[in-house]
């Protein structure tokens, strides 16, 4: 998922920069007006969010917002260090979805990254039949299989399943899981209940749990199924 930052202020962008990339986004960083406008022209496509500086060198955020909403339906997010009613308005009446006011920590940023993205991206409709391996699941029934033998899983078992499912291939950080499991189960899931569902799992589907070879385990980076 890429985010294209725009700030001015080195320092603060290099840690922005790399919060960002260790919480598994992509970025692609502008210190000006001028600049982020260039990218934008030929690669607005490849961002899902920006998060803009609203005092920039060679004018303001707000120029950046407003090309990027007459031109895409991406989420905005301003950094101001202005706690000033007048331009937070100004900005949410432009089209941005939210702003934070400078200093913050990076954990709030994050939150709020992450809730204006679940706005914007619902669950993609799960196919009827979805097979993996030898693992195949009936999402009209909610029903789980194994070599055509019905599986008992609970509801947030089968919930994590189908997250797996809808990104066949990818590596998920436990971060990525724990944000999903939240949105689609509405219950409080932490890192350990994270790893107890995965172990189930692993304990119903795995031909051999202690060397499992479906919900595979990246080290350092997460869990992927398939391919």
């Amino acid at each position: 998922m890429s985010i294209l930052l725009v700030e001015d202020d080195k320092t603060i962008a290099s840690g922005l920069e790399y919060s960002l990339q260790q919480d598994q986004f992509s970025t692609v960083l502008c210190h000006d007006v001028e600049t982020a406008k260039r990218v934008l022209e030929t690669h607005i496509n490849q961002f899902e969010l920006c998060l803009i500086d609203l005092s920039l060198p060679d004018g303001s955020g707000y120029e950046i917002c407003k090309l990027v909403k007459e031109q895409s339906d991406i989420p905005v997010i301003f950094l101001t260090a202005i706690d000033d009613e007048v331009n937070v308005v100004m900005g949410l009446d432009m089209g941005a979805d939210d702003y934070i006011t400078k200093p913050f920590r990076i954990r709030e940023l994050l939150s709020r990254i992450k809730s204006v993205l679940r706005r914007y991206h619902k669950q993609p409709l799960a196919k009827p039949i979805i097979e993996i391996d030898s693992v195949r699941i009936n999402t009209l029934e909610g029903k789980v299989y194994k070599h055509s033998d019905e599986i008992s899983v609970t509801a947030l078992e089968y919930r994590l399943l189908l997250i797996f499912a809808n990104h066949i291939g990818q590596i998920l950080s436990r971060n990525q899981l724990l944000e999903q499991i939240w949105d689609v189960a509405g219950d409080f899931v932490n890192d350990n209940t994270l790893t107890v569902y995965i172990k189930r799992l692993r304990e119903k589907l795995e031909d051999d749990p202690k060397d499992p070879r479906f919900i595979k385990t990246i080290r350092g980076l997460g869990y992927k199924v398939g391919e």
